[in-house]
């Protein structure tokens, strides 16, 4: 039994030293340290499709196991951080966290009136300060629509500068129709008021002399409000 029990003991001792111990942590680009924290710090005000990119300061460590302390500030992107590496000694590291969007833009300058084509735009990454909160981001938003202000070549566009195409001109004749269950009447009218695809303008029946509130409906075409 004594020498079962020495077996067992040397067979427990060679398996416990065995066991590996848990791993080394290994190095990762400190730039990959920071963009996950930076990422973690700013995500709920980064738009969907913004990307993130970390610029290093020159001479500073490449990469690190993890950080352990990180400031951002959230205007400007500049962060600074302690990043500790393989012999456990942080080093400071500090640079730029910079937020880019890619936004359609003009590649030439459109004047009032005209309305944007697809060969009027092309699609441009723009740091997200230079962008602002009231410029148009996505493609689909401006081209089609027609310039209110005239668009810079390059440079990203207001939403208030563009708006829907006006299919009625103030001053042209239109056809006015009022539908009443099955009923469907017409008129002869003229336009009071500019006016796009679903939007309401003033209209005067040329029988009646009489203005109506309308809403327009296709090119020379409205319908009463009722």
């Amino acid at each position: 039994m004594k020498r079962v029990a020495i077996a067992l003991f040397v067979l427990f001792q060679l398996a416990t030293f065995m066991v590996p111990g848990p791993a080394a942590a290994q190095p990762v680009p400190v730039t990959d340290l920071i963009e996950e924290r930076a990422v973690g710090e700013l995500g709920a005000t980064l738009p969907a499709k913004a990307k993130l990119e970390i610029r290093m300061a020159e001479g500073l460590i490449q990469e690190g196991n993890f950080v352990q302390e990180f400031w951002i500030d959230p205007d400007s992107g500049q962060f600074i951080a302690n990043i500790v590496t393989d012999s456990g000694v942080p080093q400071r590291v500090w640079g730029l966290a910079m937020v880019t969007l890619t936004i359609p833009v003009p590649n030439r300058r459109i004047v009032p009136d005209e309305i944007v084509r697809a060969q009027d735009v092309s699609l441009v990454e723009m740091p997200m300060q230079r962008v602002g909160s009231y410029a148009i981001n996505e493609y689909e938003q401006l081209v089609g629509q027609q310039v209110r202000r005239m668009l810079v070549t390059g440079r990203p566009v207001p939403r208030n500068s563009v708006m829907p195409p006006r299919i009625i001109s103030r001053g042209e004749k239109v056809k006015i129709r009022l539908s009443h269950g099955g009923l469907q009447l017409t008129a002869k009218g003229r336009a009071l008021d500019d006016a796009h695809k679903g939007q309401e303008l003033r209209v005067v029946n040329l029988s009646s002399n009489k203005a109506l509130s309308t809403i327009a409906m296709a090119a020379g075409v409205v319908e009463v409000v009722q």
